[in-house]
């Protein structure tokens, strides 16, 4: 602390920042408005900052007095005493979390460590740290010089935890020996890991599988085996030198190449970091120095091309026409609507400085159109002869997500369509919806090969300020976990009546009535849904309808006696192949590079999920065939040369259909009826999607997803999560019967309808 810093005046400003930080945790735990949060953190900052400028040290929980000083005048009784305490205190945590307690018993025993842990620091301007042996040090010095390990008296704290470890050692071996789930073995060795960890740091030493630490005759046997390795490694380099001159001239030295070019986790062991590792190894994205933001290579861009056009066209059947709005919207005209906005409301990034000068008023990047299209609606509807207006644009959006970002399933910035239409009726409007809902559909299932859940969203998950909204829900068996796959929502006229979008009445002339709307949007997360759904352990599994090559054929058989005539002649063949395909409407491309294997060829593809693969070699030429290999199941068909294209094309289709009918095989035996609260939580707990009875109040939905949340991740990375109401099915798994209860404990009230809930991304 600094010489001259006023003990009363650091007194005073400590109380204030105690005061500040209580009210902070007060707004937090009201989930006070974020605004609100924001200015009294800022007030808090300001006050540590005048703290640290009076005592030259930035202010922490329990700081009450100026460390030197306090230090000099620490008594040594009380520093004893509060020295017991802490220990105290410490075995009686260990003790509840050994008993496995309640986190709340715990978390508030620990609270109370750390405070006299901070009460120690003020009273010796340091902090609390286990104590060193001293008396019982000498005793066991004789112990230690025959055995290298101290004597176990040295440190109760010590013993205590090698007992642990020694327990917990013994679950993880017994769980390995009866064969137990490996996720949970790895959970009880990573406890295991920890109490380690935690030795190490009260001890200073490593603890070795028997329990006790490294004596000097296992430190001695370690360094007779590390000088073992050395000696065998001098002896064996001359027949490495001797095997490296025997090498054929012009072939690569040294050990084979590691190239990582494959995925190193595994899909049903770590679904992040395999998904991570998919995205970016097979090309279709690229990270970006703005959180949240991706690149879109080619490989992905070009299956969102594939279901642009598909959509495009559908809606202009529809008579549904393209436009281009402004990305940025005023202040004014985003907070029209009050109810629409507060969802998004976090979320909205401003433009508030253009160079070094402020704006007058900041500007929105759109996080949705609603707001920027409606007030050009409201100026071109003046008749019911102007009705109806079908506009759609393709276009970017920006949702400034606070949650953890995942491309393509929640990014800051991404590609969709909105739609925005405008009705004289409401059957009119009605219709529309469901057609769009079915065209969302056809993208997932015809060309995705991804089944779907139609229905209707409640009413606590519905579009902010529609009337109803309706939606394609996809199961991902991965994860245990639904995803929305793309909404369409009745808007009724709420907006109209906000905007002002208004017509005159044809049967009542002179009066004004106010238009139906709908608004409608898929997005770019399509892509990242078929990836989890289709994809294995070896990489993408892109479906034939969305692939961007379709087939690849890669020239095989290349070796040092092919002569240079027969390899070009080779070559020439595959691209005869590549241009028979394209020629028969197959996107087909080939692989001529010499500076790579076959083998990599096959791993690199693979990887990229094109969905067949033609090798072509010198023996395959002779007799007028190829092989295709099929990049869903690897099986390999030998095919004539003659049939190549109708041959291929029959099976792209194969492959389209059966990777639908995996896939909808396994939507279909994770999702189930459940009538009962506890076989509600053990489905949830499989990993499945259930159909529930459901009274449709928001209290109760509150309720089913707080009491199903579960006190564990569900992957690394992801928050514990309850079931949430993914939607009203359509068409459900059965039909409700009089009298059947609400699923929600305690709710007495009459089902409407089953809901299918699950926990989701």
């Amino acid at each position: 602390a600094s010489p001259a810093a006023d003990p009363g005046a650091v007194d005073a400003i400590n109380a204030k920042i105690k005061a500040q930080g209580e009210k902070v945790r007060e707004l937090k735990a009201a989930k006070a408005e974020k605004a609100q949060v924001d200015a009294e953190v800022k007030v808090l900052l300001s006050l540590k900052a005048d703290y640290k400028n009076l005592t030259g040290q930035d202010w922490k929980p329990g700081a009450t007095k100026l460390a030197p000083a306090a230090s000099t005048a620490a008594s040594t009784a009380a520093v004893d005493a509060i020295n017991t305490k802490i220990k105290a205190q410490g075995e009686k945590v260990r003790e509840l979390k050994a008993a496995k307690a309640e986190k709340a018993q715990v978390d508030a025993e620990v609270k109370v460590l750390l405070s006299l842990k901070a009460d120690y620091k003020n009273l010796t301007g340091q902090d609390w740290k286990p104590p060193k042996t001293t008396n019982e040090g000498k005793k066991g010095q004789k112990q230690e010089q025959k055995t290298g390990e101290k004597p176990a008296a040295a440190n109760p704290e010590a013993e205590q935890l090698k007992a642990r470890i020694e327990e917990q050692g013994n679950k993880v071996r017994e769980l390995k020996g009866s064969g137990a789930d490996k996720a949970q073995v790895d959970a009880q060795v990573k406890q295991l890991l920890v109490l380690k960890e935690q030795y190490k740091t009260l001890t200073g030493e490593d603890l070795t599988a028997g329990g006790g630490k490294k004596g000097k005759k296992e430190q001695k046997k370690e360094k007779e085996q590390k000088k073992e390795k050395e000696q065998k490694k001098e002896k064996d380099q001359p027949k490495k030198a001797a095997k490296e001159a025997a090498r054929p001239e012009g072939s690569m030295p040294g050990p084979k190449k590691v190239t990582r070019l494959g995925l190193e986790a595994k899909k049903e062991e770590n679904l992040s970091d395999w998904y991570s590792q998919v995205i970016t190894k097979s090309e279709m994205i690229e990270y970006y120095d703005v959180s949240g933001c991706y690149i879109l290579r080619p490989l992905s861009y070009s299956i969102w091309e594939k279901i642009k056009d598909f959509f495009d066209t559908e809606i202009k059947k529809m008579g549904v026409d393209n436009v281009y709005f402004p990305i940025f919207v005023s202040q004014a005209a985003l907070e029209r609507e009050k109810t629409h906005i507060a969802d998004f409301a976090p979320e909205v990034a401003w433009v508030t400085k253009s160079g070094d000068t402020d704006l007058a008023e900041p500007i929105a990047i759109r996080p949705t159109s609603e707001t920027v299209m409606y007030p050009a609606y409201a100026k071109w509807i003046k008749s019911h002869r102007d009705l109806p207006i079908k506009y759609n644009q393709w276009n970017n959006v920006v949702r400034w997500e606070f949650k953890h970002p995942q491309p393509f399933l929640r990014t800051r910035e991404f590609l969709w369509q909105e739609g925005h239409s405008a009705f004289a009726t409401k059957e009119e409007a009605d219709e529309e919806v469901l057609a769009i809902l079915e065209l969302y559909a056809r993208v997932y299932e015809d060309l995705m090969a991804i089944p779907v859940v139609r229905g209707r969203k409640t009413e606590k998950e519905k579009f902010a300020g529609g009337d109803y909204t309706t939606t394609v829900e996809v199961y991902i068996s991965a994860s245990g976990r639904a995803i929305q796959g793309g909404t369409s929502h009745h808007l009724g006229q709420n907006f109209s009546k906000m905007f002002e979008i208004v017509f005159e009445d044809p049967e009542k002339p002179g009066e004004k009535k106010f238009v139906y709307q709908n608004s409608w949007g898929i997005t770019t997360r399509t892509i990242g849904v078929m990836t989890m759904v289709h994809g294995d352990n070896r990489g993408l599994v892109i479906p034939p309808v969305v692939a961007r090559d379709q087939v690849v054929v890669i020239p095989c058989g290349i070796t040092a006696n092919l002569s240079e005539e027969d390899k070009n002649r080779l070559m020439a063949k595959c691209q005869e192949y590549r241009k028979v395909l394209r020629d028969a409407g197959v996107r087909a491309t080939d692989d001529l590079r010499d500076n790579y294997s076959p083998g990599w060829k096959f791993n690199h593809w693979e990887l990229k999920g094109t969905p067949i693969r033609m090798e072509v070699g010198p023996r395959d030429m002779k007799e007028n065939q190829f092989i295709a290999v099929r990049r869903d199941t690897g099986e390999k068909l030998t095919l004539s040369e003659g049939k190549a294209a109708e041959k291929i094309r029959e099976l792209l289709d194969t492959i389209q259909a059966d990777l639908y009918s995996k896939a909808k095989k396994e939507q279909d035996d994770h999702m189930v009826a459940a009538d009962t609260w506890d076989d509600f939580c053990s489905c949830l707990d499989k990993g499945m999607i259930i159909q529930a009875p459901f009274c449709g109040a928001i209290p109760c939905e509150d309720k089913i997803k707080k009491d199903s949340a579960r006190d564990q991740d569900i992957e690394p990375g992801a928050p514990s999560m309850g079931a949430k109401g993914l939607c009203i099915p359509f068409k459900p798994l059965k039909e409700l019967k009089p009298g059947t209860k609400c699923i929600c404990e305690g709710c007495d009230c009459d089902a409407k309808y089953y809901t299918l809930f699950g926990r989701s991304y």
